[in-house]
């Protein structure tokens, strides 16, 4: 994967809070107004010790108080209760509002992220999602995006905040003694050295926890896909210890993390009690001097107590953060990566195809280096029914798979209609190819969406036409809902015959022009076989045809046959042409005779008549 200067992560970042900027302002004048009610809060305890209940005289500043407190001291007494309750009301009020809108700021944002990277994961050519567990991807773009939303809706503010309130309890500390404030200061330069030690440890415990998690969704992910092979070869132990390996890996960097955090949190309640110890002396000291009073010491003391709350707060905060920039750089690193498959410049729409197909010296190799295919040449004309032969990873699939464009080839060219592969824009190929997967994947949706995957405008005439093509109305109007029937995830609940009949006609109602099958038939038993491959051969006249087949009964009707070995071709020609010359393909058309006269029973009953041979 390669990564661009893009900046995506950011560009979505910044786009979304600059529609939100109203909001914003809405969430600062919060912010603001809370903190302002915070240091606010004290003061009425001040009134009540040197005015309420030491009798002192109110200082010109506090003037506008005179009228309540010569009403008496019980007055007094329920007009300060009132105050301290409304100021609780007013920064309730305003806290839930910065709640509401940053919520709203954060999972917007969310929305966005989420979209862009299912997107993006779209776009990405298949050697990327080959190579990348799907578990990992899901972390990504769910707990991943889960972490960011937090940063978004409280993190940030609660980290202004909280800035915002020890600057403001600095500044009154100040105003009310500076002396006392400064000396309370100087702890903090100490505290945050040590605190700067702390954090850097929780910044790389953090990265490392976020990727053991994802390990273990991937893991996770890995064991449910395969939970058939797992209970059939008895491995649930094996996978039971595996797993739990994965979990304490995890464990132990989430107890790293949780170290780390707890010794900044002592670190500060440390600092909060040197501080406090030290105003009790010195500002006691004070009191008894007359230099300050009774109520001052007492909002002084308020206001250390609180000022090392937030400080603790951000030292916490700071390891979400910490955790949510891991976070981040791994949404932004599929965001930024480029398709290694793309349109090129100025590629041009393809025109209704008439199907002709010419490989011409393709070779193709993965990333790792091996070779699946070596300098393939052949040429199918419009209409012709191919077929692909050969043992497992000769790379008939991977013709199929460079046809599709999911690959580009190494080197050769590949040619629709006489017109270079890549010289067309991949979404109106791909249009105008049907493809039938031996493995049935199907969506959790109704049976008529399945059907109509391919062509979502698709009438309900033209679903059950396709239906009734791949032998599949019958079955579908014996379900409940009929063509209404939602199905399970990947259709669980059906068999595996009935998934097949739905991928076929998904296929069959594009009407394609290219027509790709990766053995249609192998998994519906032998009546319904029969009647497909009536409905194939005439469903495919007038149709390119490329079929991958595992059952060499399928290929004696086409019109040419490809051998591969080794990613080579090593015979062409038709079915009888093959079986005289007594080469690679009469040796797996026998093998196929051989298995069949064993197995003719068993072989009915699986509803396959011919072995798997590649």
């Amino acid at each position: 994967m390669t990564a661009t200067k893009s900046g995506r992560f950011r560009d979505i970042i910044v786009d979304c809070l600059w529609e939100s900027r109203s909001s914003i302002a809405v969430v600062a004048v919060c912010v603001i107004g809370s903190t302002v009610l915070s240091l606010a809060a004290p003061w009425p305890l001040k009134l009540l010790f040197d005015h309420v209940l030491l009798g002192k005289p109110v200082p010109p500043s506090l003037s506008f108080l005179q009228p309540v407190l010569r009403q008496g001291e019980t007055s007094a007494l329920i007009w300060l209760s009132l105050t301290v309750i409304v100021l609780a009301i007013l920064s309730s009020i305003l806290t839930f509002f910065q709640i509401l809108v940053t919520s709203r700021i954060g999972n917007d944002i969310v929305h966005r992220l989420r979209s862009a990277l299912f997107d993006q994961l779209q776009r990405m050519s298949l050697s990327f999602h080959s190579r990348t567990s799907s578990g990992e991807l899901m972390s990504k773009l769910v707990g991943d995006t889960n972490t960011l939303r937090d940063v978004y809706s409280e993190y940030l503010v609660s980290t202004v905040t909280h800035l915002l309130t020890i600057f403001g309890i600095c500044v009154v500390m100040l105003m009310i003694d500076y002396q006392l404030a400064l000396l309370v200061m100087l702890t903090f330069p100490i505290l945050f050295i040590a605190l700067i030690g702390i954090l850097k440890a929780v910044r790389l415990s953090a990265r490392d926890q976020r990727h053991r998690e994802s390990a273990l969704t991937s893991r996770l992910s890995e064991v449910l896909n395969a939970m058939p092979i797992v209970q059939a070869f008895g491995r649930e132990a094996f996978e039971s210890e595996r797993f739990n390996e994965f979990s304490a890996q995890s464990k132990q960097e989430s107890m790293r993390t949780t170290r780390s955090e707890a010794a900044a949190a002592r670190l500060v309640e440390l600092a909060r009690a040197f501080g406090t110890a030290l105003i009790i002396m010195l500002g006691g000291a004070q009191v008894l001097r007359g230099r300050i009073s009774p109520g001052d010491f007492l909002v002084f003391s308020t206001y250390i107590i609180n000022l090392y709350k937030p400080v603790r707060v951000l030292a916490r905060l700071s390891s979400r953060l910490f955790k949510a920039s891991a976070s981040a750089e791994r949404v932004q690193e599929i965001l930024d990566a480029e398709p290694e498959i793309q349109d090129a410049p100025g590629a041009i729409v393809a025109k209704p195809l008439r199907g002709s197909i010419a490989f011409q010296n393709v070779s193709f190799a993965y990333d790792n280096g091996s070779v699946v295919l070596d300098r393939v040449s052949f040429t199918i004309s419009p209409g012709k029914f191919v077929a692909l032969v050969g043992t497992s990873g000769s790379g008939k699939s991977t013709i199929a798979s460079l046809v599709l464009r999911f690959y580009d080839p190494t080197s050769g060219r590949i040619q629709i209609d006489g017109i270079d592969l890549q010289r067309y824009q991949r979404r109106s190929v791909r249009d105008q190819i049907g493809v039938v997967l031996q493995e049935s994947l199907l969506f959790g949706a109704s049976i008529a969406e399945n059907i109509a995957y391919g062509k979502p405008q698709a009438s309900r005439v033209e679903i059950e036409h396709a239906a009734r093509q791949a032998k599949a109305h019958e079955f579908i109007m014996g379900l409940p809902d009929g063509y209404n029937s939602v199905l399970d995830e990947g259709g669980a609940r059906l068999s595996g015959g009935q998934r097949q009949r739905l991928c076929l006609a998904r296929a069959l109602i594009m009407n394609p022009a290219i027509l790709i099958m990766d053995e249609p038939t192998s998994a519906v038993d032998a009546d319904a076989e029969a009647h497909i491959r009536t409905q194939l051969r005439e469903f495919r006249r007038g149709k390119t045809t490329l079929l991958i087949a595992h059952q060499l009964q399928s290929v004696r009707q086409a019109d040419h046959i490809l051998v591969l070995k080794a990613g080579r071709i090593v015979e062409r020609g038709t079915h009888d042409q093959l079986v005289r010359n007594n080469g690679h393909y009469c040796e797996l058309f026998q093998i196929g005779r051989t298995v069949v006269e064993i197995q003719p029973v068993k072989n009915k009953v699986q509803g396959s008549r011919r072995p798997a041979v590649g």
